[in-house]
This record gives C-alpha cells, sequence and structure tokens, in this order.
C-alpha cells in the first residue's frame, strides 16, 4: 500500500469521528501550550538577565585592577603592588584572544552651582573608543572624543544628587525639580578635595590658622545623557565621563609636582612621574576565553573580575527553573497521550471488521500498523499546531502585562527552536501513544474480526 494511501485512509477515518478527534487534538492542544509556555518563562528570565550583564557589565568583559602579586601578605609594602600603567595595558593588548584593552582613570570631585554642591562627583577618563563602546544614548550635545580640552559628560542622575550643604536638602528628591543645568548652566569644580573639606574647618576651635580653599575650576560641558523613561535605569546615570588624555593634562597642570588625590606616592611621600590608571578593561573576543585570559591575568600579580562566573551559576539556576517549569507542563502532555491512547482504542474496537477484511484481502500488516500510527500523528500535529498558535498569544499577554507593570520589557521568549521542538514532540507524543493500540490492530484474527458484530 503506498503511503499516500494511507495518508488518505487515516485522515478519513479521523473525519468521520470528527467530534472525538476534535476533542483528542484538544488535549493535545492544551499540553502542547502548557509545556511550550512554561519553558519560555525560563527561558524569558534567562534572556532578560543576560541582557542586562550585556548592558551593565559585558559578557566578555575582564576588569582588571591593581594587584599585590604572588607575594603578597600583611606584611607587603607598598613596592610590590601591581600597578596599572601604559605597559601594562601593552602587555595586556598583546594577550592572545584580546581584542581591545581600555584603561580608565578615576577621579572625585566636588562640584559646586551657587548654594549647591556635589560631594562625591566620579569622574572617569577613557580613551574615545571606550567612550563609543559604552553606547550611552545622549541627550544634548555630544560625548567627550576630543582630548584637546577637558569636557565633562553627565549621566542623567548627576543633577539629582546636588544639596545644599547648610540645610542638607536635596531638592530633586523633595520637588522632583532638578536645581541645574549642566548645558546652561556654570557649575565649578574642585579637584583638591582634601584640601577644600580642611578650609572648611576652623581648626578644631585650637587657634589654629585653616587652609587656604583651594582653587576651582570650569570645566565645559559636553553633553548630557538623554532622561530614563519610567521603565529602564541607566548604569551610566551617576557617572560622568571626560577624554582620558585631557584628564590626564589637567591634573598634571593642576596638581604641577604634588600629590593627585587617588594616586600612589613613593616611600619619600613624593608623587611618580607617570599617572597609574584606575582600572583596565580588557575586552575578549568570545565567552569561552572569558575564564582563560582572566587566570591568566591573575597570574601576573593582578586582581580580575569578569562576570563569567556568575552568568555560568545564573545559567545553571534558570536551566533547573526551566527542567521544572517544562515537568509541569509535560504532566499535562501526558494526560493528553492517555488521551490519544484511548481514541486509538476506541477506533480499533469500532474498526474490528474492517481490520479483519484487509487482513483477509492480503493487506501487510505493517501497513495496518502504519495506518493507526498515522492518524496518532496527525492528532499530534494538529494538537501541536494549534497549541504553538495558543502559545505565542498567550506568551503576548504575558509580556504586555509585565511590561506594562514596568518590572521589565518582557518575561517569556518563544524561540524558534523551541516551536520546532514542541511540534515534533507533541508528533512524538502521538505516535508513541498510538504505538501499543496499533499493535493489538497486527494480532486481531481476520477470521474473528470478520464474524465480530
Amino acid at each position: 500500500m503506498r503511503i499516500l494511501d494511507l495518508l488518505r485512509m487515516s485522515s478519513s477515518s479521523l473525519w468521520k469521528r470528527k467530534f472525538r478527534s476534535i476533542l483528542t487534538i484538544l488535549g493535545v492542544m492544551i499540553g502542547t501550550a502548557s509545556i511550550v509556555v512554561m519553558v519560555s518563562l525560563g527561558l524569558g528570565l534567562n534572556r532578560a538577565t543576560m541582557e542586562d550583564i550585556e548592558r551593565y557589565g559585558g559578557l566578555t568583559t575582564i576588569e582588571v585592577r591593581e594587584g599585590r602579586g604572588d607575594s603578597y601578605s600583611a606584611t607587603s609594602d607598598d613596592s610590590q603592588v601591581m600597578r596599572l600603567d601604559d605597559e601594562v595595558v601593552a602587555m595586556l593588548q598583546s594577550l592572545e584572544y584580546v581584542e581591545s584593552v581600555s584603561p580608565v582613570l578615576s577621579v572625585t570631585v566636588i562640584g559646586k552651582y551657587g548654594q549647591y554642591q556635589h560631594d562625591w562627583m566620579n569622574v572617569q577618563g577613557m580613551t574615545p573608543e571606550a567612550l563609543a563602546e559604552l553606547n550611552i544614548e545622549v541627550g544634548d550635545g555630544h560625548l567627550p572624543m576630543d582630548s584637546s580640552e577637558l569636557e565633562f559628560f553627565y549621566g542623567n542622575q548627576i543633577a539629582a544628587e546636588f544639596y545644599n550643604p547648610k540645610t542638607y536638602d536635596y531638592p530633586y528628591y523633595s520637588t522632583g525639580e532638578y536645581v541645574v543645568d549642566f548645558m546652561e548652566d556654570t557649575v565649578f569644580f574642585i579637584f583638591d578635595r582634601d584640601a577644600y573639606w580642611s578650609s572648611q574647618s576652623d581648626g578644631g576651635g585650637s587657634g589654629t590658622t585653616a587652609t587656604t580653599p583651594p582653587k576651582k575650576y570650569l570645566i565645559k560641558t559636553a553633553g548630557v545623557e538623554a532622561p530614563n523613561d519610567e521603565n529602564s535605569w541607566s548604569p551610566h546615570g551617576y557617572q560622568v565621563y571626560c577624554n582620558l588624555d585631557a584628564l590626564k593634562t589637567t591634573l598634571k597642570r593642576i596638581f604641577r609636582n604634588k600629590v593627585i588625590p587617588g594616586q600612589p606616592t613613593m616611600a619619600n611621600g613624593k608623587p611618580y612621574k607617570e599617572l597609574f590608571y584606575s582600572e583596565v578593561d580588557v575586552n575578549v573576543d568570545d565567552i569561552d576565553h572569558v575564564l582563560e585570559v582572566q587566570e591568566l591575568i591573575k597570574s601576573y600579580g593582578y586582581t580580575a573580575y569578569s562576570n563569567i562566573e556568575w552568568v555560568e551559576s545564573t545559567q545553571k539556576q534558570y536551566a533547573n527553573i526551566q527542567a521544572m517549569l517544562g515537568g509541569i507542563g509535560a504532566v499535562s502532555l501526558l494526560v493528553a497521550a492517555i488521551g490519544i491512547t484511548n481514541t486509538m482504542m476506541m477506533s480499533i474496537y469500532e474498526r474490528t471488521k474492517e481490520i479483519g477484511v484487509m487482513k483477509v484481502l492480503g493487506c501487510d500488516m505493517r501497513n495496518i500498523q502504519a495506518m493507526f500510527l498515522i492518524e496518532a500523528a496527525y492528532i499530534g500535529f494538529f494538537g501541536g499546531v494549534v497549541g504553538l498558535a495558543l502559545s505565542y498569544g498567550i506568551s503576548a499577554i504575558i509580556n504586555k502585562v509585565v511590561s506594562a507593570s514596568g518590572s521589565m520589557s518582557s518575561l517569556s521568549y518563544i524561540p524558534p527552536w523551541l516551536a520546532i521542538a514542541a511540534l515534533i514532540f507533541s508528533v512524538i507524543i502521538g505516535m508513541v501513544a498510538g504505538f501499543f493500540p496499533s499493535r493489538r490492530a497486527m494480532k486481531l484474527s481476520p477470521l474473528a474480526a470478520i464474524r465480530n458484530e
């Protein structure tokens, strides 16, 4: 018997008993939708986490900071510190699998605008390439790419941190309005914070002379970050960015041969001639090479961090969640498989004489079995297709509700491979459920089947 004849006979048999077939297909549909939606929730959580890591820290970025080398101990002196300079940057760039290296120089300054000030303004000097890779959404102005003049680019929450030092009132948190507009207002900056705080005291009442207030500097504004929408938060909101070379030049000019705050000093208390970086960000070509490069950097005596270890732990947790949710959905599909088995058994009982006639006419036993397996596969296929359509609808509703709540943009994610796997799985479940009934059809006695009423 040709395969087309088997397909035609199987579909015709299902159509004759369409009400029972539809009910069985509904069972498969519910089972397929349950397992797809459940697994999609685990996949959605995992994808959202990976996107957040990629946005805020990166999956292939290693943060390198100074270390104490292999000889670190509680009595280690400053000469053993493994500092970050241009030679280290060049060495890291030469490592295998490393695509780019971005040094970062951080300083803390005080910002003053009229009666308001910001005490802990973190300024990060970065190369133009590194600034571009941050993918900051620029609201006004531009990123500080020019190295000839120091310009500041402000995160969208910097203005909220200005307060009145006399009343300790933060206007933004009480009124919701910013007191400073960096693109329009004149803001002064104090780089020598220690001298500033010393100048604010009166010598502790001991009659000593107060420190002379340090000089204030006017730094040009390059731009500001675009405001957050109600459903997002920016990792750059509380940072100030500038060009690395321009910052180094400015610090050397302001402090000349004095110690720059945050920079180490020699044993005699004098500053080094060069500036040391606060950190160096190493970008690796592939996530599979991150741990290898990270361990190599640590072996040189530096401190190295990356998100990969946390990512692996998180993925294991989400894999367990997916397995648990998938297991819950599989229960529904198991019930549907029992329904298919019941439907096929009833079909065999009703078609006993038909089966006997086919055997008397010399129909191959394997063709009889194949006919019932195809019927079961039809049920699994159509149930899977309708179940997938239902899954996409439920997923869209879940994502809409989650997005409206503001917690995240989406929660359910159905990748193409999951849809294909679910459809194949539903067909296989149908055929497995129909296997034993088809075997029973093969074993029926032809004469007994013909006599059956």
